[in-house]
């Protein structure tokens, strides 16, 4: 190996979870902090709730709230473009036009 070159390794690195479980590991860095670890994972605990950092999953229901509305604007206001056209179809074919 070239000298000089690599990080220094510490086997002994400390990893943090935000649920305050700890342990060590080899790592380049002396201390990493991590949101979320397999002691308090969802996919680990086996129950369900939403893991929320800052805000993503209300902004997302916001979203989707926001183009549910919009695409049922949207699709009323074609359902009426389709009434019109259909009443003017109409009135050309009995000469009321």
């Amino acid at each position: 190996m070239k000298p000089k070159i690599h990080p220094k390794y510490y086997p002994n690195a400390r990893i943090i979870c935000a649920c305050s479980n700890t342990w060590t590991t080899g790592s380049t860095v002396p201390e990493i902090k991590v949101d979320i670890c397999s002691a308090c994972h969802p996919f680990y605990t086996g129950e369900q709730r939403i893991v929320d950092t800052a805000g993503q999953v209300d902004r997302f229901m916001k979203r989707l709230e926001r183009t549910a509305e919009t695409s049922e604007q949207v699709r009323l206001l074609q359902e009426t473009q389709r009434r019109a056209a259909q009443e003017a179809r109409l009135a050309k074919r009995r000469g009321d036009a």
